[in-house]
């Protein structure tokens, strides 16, 4: 089997991983081009020992070494996001990202960052505590499975944030909205009455500006390459800690959240 075709069926996850470690599509897009721009002229390079999948992410990081993240270099330099991205420590998140948002073991990803073990333990306790450091919020699940909406507001308020309610169905997360305006949006794709998830949040985002993070069993309807796609994208079952990561992720690329 060639090359591409061994690693083809990880790059939409690996494009979900660069999406959320930058905070926006446009830049996380920029680093796999750049990745694989790299890897189509020294294929060489891929560590051909390693399982593709971790090859590919090792891969990344190189590239994401190298260039730190200077890619965006046509934006304003108060730009919040970049302000935040000087400031930030990377490699504690991708350690974190690494195993609970990609479900790599705790060696997989030390291997896929060039720590120890122990390094890539002690990454993930300090991005931890800075994710629960995050100012609160108020967070809107839209989710129509009881057991899955009560698991994720235990979660969201363990995190210190208030839920202002669960919506299972698009007319009932619009209605919410109107009543009391979200800070974060939780959101599955399928809804009780056939309604869409996708739809509830764009029509959410053309009255607000709010991050959004999708809560699915079926990630390959938003990850296709066609449309744009969301930055923040969580499979069921999921694990806690991939919300708490993503939650962390969305809010530190978006400031203007609303308090609590």
């Amino acid at each position: 089997m060639s090359l591409v075709h061994k690693l083809a069926p990880h790059l939409p996850y690996l494009r979900r991983y660069a999406r959320a470690l930058t905070g926006s599509q446009e830049s996380g897009d920029a680093y796999i081009l750049a990745s694989l721009e790299a890897l189509a002229a020294s294929p060489e390079q891929i560590d051909s020992d390693a399982a593709p999948r971790v090859a590919l992410y090792r891969f990344f990081h190189a590239i994401w070494g190298t260039t730190g993240a200077r890619l965006e270099t046509g934006q304003k330099a108060d730009d919040a996001v970049s302000q935040r991205l000087q400031k930030l420590a990377p490699v504690q998140r991708q350690a974190f990202l690494l195993t609970s948002l990609e479900g790599f073991s705790r060696d997989e990803a030390a291997f896929i960052l060039g720590v120890t073990e122990d390094e890539q333990a002690d990454l993930e306790r300090a991005a931890l505590a800075e994710i629960e450091a995050q100012l609160s919020t108020r967070v809107l699940i839209i989710e129509d499975e009881p057991i899955i909406a009560a698991d994720l507001e235990s979660l969201v308020e363990e995190l210190g944030h208030k839920v202002i309610g669960n919506a299972t169905t698009y007319t009932e997360a619009m209605a919410l909205v109107k009543s009391d305006t979200p800070g974060l949006v939780l959101c599955d794709i399928q809804l009780a009455d056939g309604s869409s998830g996708i739809d509830a949040a764009n029509d959410i985002l053309k009255h607000i500006d709010v991050p959004v993070i999708f809560i699915t069993a079926f990630p390959e309807r938003l990850l296709t390459g066609e449309r744009p796609e969301p930055t923040f994208l969580i499979p069921k079952p999921f694990q806690e800690n991939t919300v708490k990561a993503a939650i962390g992720q969305a809010l530190f690329f978006h400031p203007a959240h609303e308090s609590a």
